[in-house]
């Protein structure tokens, strides 16, 4: 029923589009987007050698830029060369069609990154027509502020997180008898999780906007499981952060707090806004 209703909605109101058609609707918005990966994952193809020795492999050599960072600024916090790179690590290829396959995952990985904003734009384009004046004007800007936060994920999870997972991984010693030479698909398959799965992840705050807006959330229930949430925050920095001193999870643990307070700042404007427009609801 929820389904109808929606693409009910976004005809106006009326049977003017069949179920088919909002399908075929749906259909050319997926395929631009794809065209649009495919676009981009060529370019990214075309540069490979760039992206994978000087991005892919740039979070695993000690002149990288937030790895000198983090090194400076845990020697300036008491915890020594904990966060400093000793040996920089190298990678194997065990099958024939590894580095081939490789270099697709790369390519297409990095086209979705660049093509994100066009992706969620095509899917806000057949949104859009189901909303009313009045929810359109108050998620202006969305489509910026999706890809902000998109981009900003990625960029933490690649220049902080990453580096401080390769740190903690080949540095860690159950026996010296065990020499660490992963597979690059591996290493490959890790990046990508950190890096597009925290871009995901910061699409918190907006989540919370949208359910705020659909009243399914407020910010009085936010407030009221304030403490539950940042135990559950630092349970899931703790899981994603490999190494165990303070600093790496306060690293991690700080922006996925903040996150969760401009969620509970944005729901709590929405339950005041509501308050004032309609307080009989809350009466």
């Amino acid at each position: 029923m929820a389904l109808l209703d929606f693409l009910k909605k976004r005809s106006g109101g009326e049977d003017e589009m069949s179920f088919i058609d909002h399908l075929e609707v749906l259909r050319w918005h997926l395929i631009r987007s794809v065209l649009a990966v495919v676009v981009c994952a060529i370019l990214v193809f075309m540069f490979s050698n760039f992206f994978v020795e000087d991005i892919i492999f740039g979070p695993t050599r000690g002149d990288f830029i937030s790895v000198k960072w983090l090194c400076k600024i845990g020697q300036t916090v008491g915890i020594g060369d904990g966060l400093c790179f000793k040996t920089e690590p190298k990678f194997q290829e065990t099958t024939m069609t590894g580095q081939f396959i490789a270099s697709f995952t790369v390519a297409f990985v990095g086209g979705f990154i660049l093509a994100f904003p066009y992706i969620f734009w095509e899917i806000w384009r057949f949104v859009k027509p189901a909303l009313s004046d009045k929810e359109v004007k108050g998620t202006r800007g969305i489509i910026l502020w999706v890809s902000i936060l998109f981009f900003l994920g990625v960029a933490f999870g690649y220049f902080i997180l990453t580096p401080l997972m390769v740190n903690f991984y080949f540095n860690y010693k159950l026996s010296e008898q065990i020499q660490i030479i992963p597979t690059f698909s591996d290493y490959l398959e890790n990046v990508i999780y950190t890096t597009v799965g925290i871009g995901v992840l910061f699409q918190l705050p907006l989540l919370v906007l949208l359910l705020a807006k659909a009243g399914i959330l407020t910010g009085t229930v936010l407030k009221k499981y304030r403490r539950h949430a940042f135990v559950v925050i630092l349970i899931a920095a703790a899981i994603i952060t490999p190494t165990t001193d303070p600093f790496s999870l306060a690293v991690v643990t700080a922006p996925l707090y903040i996150l969760f307070e401009i969620s509970v700042a944005l729901a709590s404007k929405i339950e005041r806004k509501r308050l004032l427009e309609n307080p009989q609801e809350w009466s």
